[in-house]
């Protein structure tokens, strides 16, 4: 949809939109309340700030409607198909997804949530070598590129939702 249908839409087709960007009801009821945007940037500038407010239990909310880096999604809806091409990098070499299975199963040891990255982009290898770095890091540290690294796929999948 384009930023003219986003503005007119009712927030009830909305919100499922903006919950396949990022399940955080306040994030979402947040940028509905600031419509009508005069341009993309004013959207993703309300989006961004948003974000970068979310608790740890909104981050933990919408950690668990991504799936583990190296699962195939499953699914026809939006966010699913967004995260197959998100994790395209990922790749079918059986050796590289037994790494990141076991990686992920360290994280979720380590940390009790998913390993969550914006995998736009990445290899399967850098995807790897983040994770793998990322379980050195201390409770706090970690928090905080989880914090971030689920704000850039929100703004990502917000780019995706409404066209410029």
């Amino acid at each position: 949809m384009d930023l003219v249908e986003f503005n007119a839409s009712p927030v009830d087709r909305l919100r499922p939109e903006l919950a396949s960007c990022c399940d955080v009801p306040r994030w979402i009821e947040g940028i509905l309340d600031k419509r009508p945007y005069a341009d993309h940037a004013a959207l993703t500038a309300v989006a961004d700030q948003l974000a970068r407010e979310f608790d740890d239990n909104e981050v933990d909310r919408a950690l668990q409607a991504h799936p583990r880096i190296g699962d195939r999604p499953q699914g026809a809806g939006t966010e699913a198909e967004w995260s197959r091409k998100e994790q395209s990098g990922v790749g079918d070499d059986p050796a590289v997804r037994s790494e990141l299975a076991e990686g992920n199963r360290a994280y979720e040891d380590r940390f009790g949530r998913v390993f969550l990255i914006c995998a736009t982009g990445l290899s399967a290898v850098q995807m790897l070598n983040s994770l793998q770095d990322r379980l050195t890091h201390d409770d706090v540290t970690e928090a905080a590129v989880v914090h971030e690294e689920l704000r850039k796929i929100a703004l990502l999948r917000l780019a995706k939702l409404v066209i410029a």
